[in-house]
């Protein structure tokens, strides 16, 4: 009886303990001294973007303005994952319809923008900077007239995410009778009772042009209703509900602003120590500086001294040197160490956003270098890709199709077949361009891996590339050139046999590849 009243009352106290702060099982959960200052909050997506989109895009805008770090970061990453752009590829079986998309495509992204400032790949790189300082990118989709004279009619317009309007929330009334729900507004973003994405409520303008801005008859900037499908918004999604992107230095951007105030700090201290070179001293203020009698034009005496200068001092007179502080020897260690947490904070290396190469090797480069490239490859499939280049690519074929640009037999019943393409980036330029080839050509050798995607791992078309081969050693075949890049050349010449007598000629059993069977396996 006695055992049983001891396990009770432990099960009691261990329920009481419980209650008043006994250990938990994560220390994180704990509310001891080190968790007091420790308040998180737990918003949703849509709620947490709601309450700091825009002042985390505007601190962005402004800290690449004026900070080279957070521009060269920026630029890093555009040049790395867009380059010279992320090329279609076809995948139709018919050569012939194939090579006619290729060619109508190449024609068309000459004339892709609505503003005439770049071509298609351009935009890429634009939207996809967008959306790394403003966290998205809105692309517009603008069909055009056939008198206008475009190969396709059909251009693309990018629009600032401010055009969106963050503090536009609404819930519109219902159109399908008593008891039907009605879409609901988000954000600026309209959905419908299935969750999807049925229109976007624009701003005309952008709406901190102040004056430049037109303004309605109320005093304000109207929005335009625009149907979902005219616009495509470029984001990464880091949440399941999110709706809008936020900017890829939001991470970045304390540290990065109070790490420029430091080092503009440290540079104006350097500044103003080295402005004082000495100070003179002497018992008679009235007598002339170190024998000197210059001034000047406000009457401050002057005193120099030249290379090889013995200077005789006055009695009385005494020349003490400044020694200014140096910012001392952990200063560039200290900023390595904050630039690394940047770099991770945004998604870089460390040698991409500062340009510092003098501490990496060939191993510790290439290492990085794998790292931030599968970083990209992550977002060049899986968001622009996936959210911008294909569906303009859709919509190119189908304006290209109904304005007769392209004939496609059976459009409507083959449409999948005719839009399966691959989007291929441009080819990585590698630390070590030789043992990466070599490597290449082993996978290729050993049948682990084709030369279509070989190829098209350096951003080329593998047709293209084989035409322009076949092209080359025709041309040098038809001049009787010789070049040690053409393989075909690398082959001994056959061994000549030496002429057969009229006997050997004759008889059967002296060749041989007759005498013996095997020899014809």
């Amino acid at each position: 009886m006695a055992r049983r009243n001891t396990r009770s009352s432990a099960g009691w106290f261990g329920k009481i303990g419980a209650l008043f702060g006994r250990t938990p099982t994560h220390e994180a959960a704990g509310s001891g001294r080190r968790a007091w200052a420790w308040m998180p909050g737990n918003p949703g997506a849509v709620a947490a973007m709601l309450a700091t989109q825009s002042e985390l895009r505007t601190k962005s805008r402004d800290l690449v303005r004026r900070n080279a770090w957070a521009n060269a970061a920026l630029e890093g990453f555009v040049a790395n994952a867009i380059g010279t752009g992320i090329k279609p590829q076809s995948m139709l079986a018919d050569p012939a319809q194939r090579e006619r998309i290729q060619s109508l495509w190449r024609d068309w992204c000459e004339e892709a923008d609505a503003t005439s400032l770049t071509d298609f790949y351009g935009l890429q790189a634009m939207a996809t900077r967008a959306m790394l300082e403003g966290g998205e990118c809105l692309v517009r989709l603008r069909p055009r007239r056939e008198e206008d004279g475009l190969a396709v009619p059909l251009q693309i317009q990018l629009l600032e995410p401010e055009h969106l309007p963050v503090s536009m929330n609404t819930d519109l009334p219902a159109t399908g009778g008593a008891g039907v729900p009605g879409n609901v507004v988000r954000a600026g973003i309209e959905f419908d009772k299935l969750g999807r994405r049925v229109a976007y409520h624009l701003y005309r303008s952008h709406p901190e042009d102040g004056a430049l801005a037109p303004m309605s008859s109320q005093g304000g900037i109207d929005t335009v209703r625009v149907d979902a499908a005219e616009i495509i918004h470029l984001f990464r999604p880091l949440r399941p509900g999110q709706i809008r992107g936020e900017p890829w230095l939001s991470r970045a951007l304390v540290k990065l602003n109070e790490l420029d105030q430091y080092d503009d700090a440290e540079l104006v201290r350097k500044k103003t120590a080295a402005m004082f070179a000495g100070f003179i001293t002497r018992l008679s203020p009235e007598d002339n500086l170190m024998g000197e009698g210059n001034s000047d034009q406000n009457g401050v005496a002057l005193a120099g001294l030249e290379p090889g200068t013995l200077q005789i001092l006055e009695p009385g007179e005494d020349v003490k040197f400044s020694q200014p502080a140096d910012v001392g020897a952990s200063y560039g260690e200290f900023l390595r160490m904050q630039f690394r947490a940047v770099a991770a904070a945004m998604g870089v290396t460390y040698e991409q956003l500062t340009g510092d190469l003098t501490q990496v090797n060939y191993s510790s480069i290439r290492a990085g270098l794998l790292e931030f490239r599968r970083r990209c490859e992550a977002i060049q499939h899986g968001v622009i890709v996936h959210q911008l280049c294909r569906p303009i690519w859709s919509a190119w074929m189908e304006q290209a199709v109904l304005s007769g640009a392209l004939k496609l037999p059976g459009y409507v019943k083959r449409r999948r077949e005719y839009l399966a393409c691959k989007w291929v980036p441009q080819g990585w330029q590698w630390v070590d361009p030789q043992k990466e080839f070599n490597a290449m050509v082993t996978a290729i050798r050993a049948g682990l891996l084709s030369r279509s995607e070989a190829i098209s791992s350096f951003g080329y078309d593998a047709e293209d590339i084989d035409r322009e081969i076949a092209a080359d050693n025709a041309r040098a075949d038809a001049l009787g050139l010789v070049f040690e890049s053409d393989p075909r050349h690398d082959q001994p010449p056959a061994a000549a046999h030496p002429p057969k007598s009229a006997a050997e000629a004759a008889d059967p059993a002296s060749d041989p590849l007759t005498a013996d069977p095997a020899l014809l396996i």
